[in-house]
């Protein structure tokens, strides 16, 4: 065969390494279009002026927008005959990505475990991507749900990994460069709090919603190069559950974030990702509202300008957030779809 079926289940092998086709240099359009998809605001990834003014060389990539490009070149060969992404874990932004820059992804094949219907399995993978010069720009750790080929294929060896629940900041402060936090212009960023004004248990609603249409989700997923069928083909997506296509759950994460400005606009980088769940899928025609909750506020040694916010952030269809849906016994309220624990980098 000359085409790529994509693998299945019983294709991987615990500790192998996929290195995938196509790296990718990321433009000024690229930026543009994903803010055209997202609406994001934060001054640091919008204006080269803002960036200048405290410390960095130009306005870097939006991060979400790096780990949409290297998460979409791990599809074809570890979701492509996916039903479910399912869950994120030890995520890290090890350096900021500025237009130009080409980017490559390589995954490790960190643990294997076959479900108990044996009709699919959970692959766990560990993906880095990097710049041209070899150097990791971002590195995560996720677990899909594959179907497999012949549910009486037989597995060779199982395991599920041990991952860290949350991610030091402190590992991941460098990644910014020193910045002139008396440089940083609260009036043009669009919000007068930083570090310090933010509490341990607080609540945000960010207010506002966000509809998605059709054409929006299909050519982001196209623009992040992901291939997965789920996103993109109707007519094998009408023998599903769901009966038609999915969202990416990427998308999710970038609304959420974008709505979230209202509220964190100062928390412009992200640091890590500690963990996240896709709870429920999104469709066209849906509209996304998003609430975060403080969850730690961390110091960072060797760094007065900037400290480290341990947000989570839960984005619920077509329900606005301001009785925050949140988990309800041993599941979630229903019109909830994200919950995302990650770190944030604020100004001092």
């Amino acid at each position: 065969m000359k085409t790529n079926p994509g693998r299945f289940f019983e294709d991987f092998r615990l500790g192998e390494t996929i290195r995938h086709a196509t790296p990718r240099t990321v433009t000024t359009g690229d930026v543009a279009l994903y803010t055209a998809l997202y609406g994001p605001r934060f001054a640091v990834q919008s204006s080269d002026a803002f960036a200048r003014a405290i410390g960095y060389p130009a306005s870097p990539l939006d991060d979400l927008l790096t780990f949409h490009v290297v998460f979409g070149k791990t599809v074809p060969d570890v979701s492509l005959n996916a039903l479910a992404n399912l869950g994120y874990a030890e995520g890290g932004f090890h350096r900021p990505v500025y237009p130009g820059e080409t980017l490559s992804t390589v995954s490790e094949v960190i643990g294997l475990k076959e479900s108990s219907n044996r009709q699919t399995g959970v692959v766990y993978v560990r993906s880095t991507g990097s710049d041209a010069s070899g150097r990791t720009v971002l590195s995560y750790c996720r677990w899909v749900l594959v179907r497999k080929r012949d549910p009486e294929a037989k597995i060779a060896q199982e395991h599920v990994p041990q991952l860290a629940k949350v991610v030091n900041p402190a590992d991941l402060a460098n990644a910014l460069p020193p910045l002139d936090p008396a440089a940083y212009d609260t009036a043009l960023a669009g919000s007068p709090h930083r570090f310090s004004d933010y509490a341990v248990g607080e609540k945000i609603d960010h207010v506002d919603g966000m509809t998605v249409e059709e054409a929006e989700h299909q050519i982001a997923t196209r623009l992040f190069q992901n291939t997965a069928k789920v996103h993109f083909d109707a007519v094998a997506t009408r023998e599903t559950k769901f009966g038609k296509r999915l969202i990416y759950g990427g998308h999710v994460i970038s609304l959420a974030r974008a709505l979230s400005f209202n509220g964190l606009a100062n928390a412009f980088a992200i640091g890590g990702i500690n963990a996240g769940r896709h709870v429920a899928p999104l469709f066209a025609g849906d509209t996304v509202y998003a609430w975060s909750e403080v969850l730690e506020t961390a110091e960072l040694p060797g760094r007065s300008d900037i400290g480290a916010l341990r947000l989570r952030t839960v984005a619920a269809k077509n329900q606005p957030c301001g009785a925050y849906p949140d988990k309800q016994g041993e599941g979630y309220d229903p019109s909830v779809i994200l919950d995302l624990d990650y770190w944030a980098f604020i100004p001092r």
